[in-house]
């Protein structure tokens, strides 16, 4: 059973309204849907903002449900000029960015005593991902590659021109590393997924509206379809 922790609200709703006979459990402020898509079981949750939300959530699917596997998706600013507004990231892993323990000889990034920079993401999940990405999302464009987090909005050039030398990452957003190391204390497979909403180098624009809409669309498709290939 695959725990699918969503972002956008409207992107929840849609997965609720396809699920069959869903009981719903609220914990710690959140309301998580259980019950079958296309067949299978899922639980499907809003976290809400930022790292705690995001690690608490990921606690409770593992407690409470006993989740097999956890899906995150969300949206996400661009690092790289290649990732447009609109394309999805899949991760290979996930790093905390705002950690910084250097002072006592950890790497920037690396949490005390973890023993881990990067928390991978599961690669059978990310291949099933992109190979459903080409068959329900064939009109956007799928990259791979490290997802960065941080407890704060980044929108300046400069600070993304900082976090692609530091830690090379693909994209940067609130919640998924926290969500990676959760599930990696657990031992619980997971995949980041990101809808891309502004670009590294401001080239491109696109109306927030409709970048919504479309993400809602290609998340949606996604998540369903992953739901079934599992």
């Amino acid at each position: 059973m695959l725990g699918i922790i969503g972002a956008m609200a409207e992107e929840v709703e849609q997965l609720k309204k396809e699920m069959a006979q869903p009981e719903i459990i609220s914990v710690a402020g959140m309301d998580f849907y259980k019950g079958t898509i296309q067949g299978k079981e899922a639980v499907v949750v809003r976290s809400g903002v930022g790292k705690v939300n995001a690690a608490v959530c990921v606690q409770i699917l593992v407690d409470r449900f006993g989740v097999e596997g956890i899906v995150n998706t969300g949206i996400a600013g661009s690092l790289k000029a290649e990732i447009d507004i609109g394309d999805l990231v899949l991760a290979t892993d996930a790093v905390q960015h705002d950690v910084d323990a250097t002072q006592f000889s950890y790497p920037l990034g690396q949490i005390p005593q973890m023993g881990v920079l990067a928390f991978e993401a599961d690669r059978k999940l990310r291949e099933i991902a992109a190979e459903c990405c080409l068959k329900v999302n064939s009109d956007i464009r799928v990259h791979e590659g490290r997802v960065l987090t941080g407890d704060q909005f980044v929108s300046s050039k400069e600070k993304k021109t900082w976090l692609t030398k530091t830690f090379g990452g693909a994209c940067t957003e609130m919640e998924g590393a926290a969500i990676a190391q959760a599930a990696y204390l657990n031992q619980v497979p997971f995949l980041i997924v990101r809808a891309i909403s502004d670009k590294a180098d401001d080239s491109a624009q696109m109306d927030y509206e409709e970048f919504e809409r479309l993400a809602i669309v290609h998340s949606v498709n996604l998540t369903r379809a992953l739901i079934r290939a599992c």
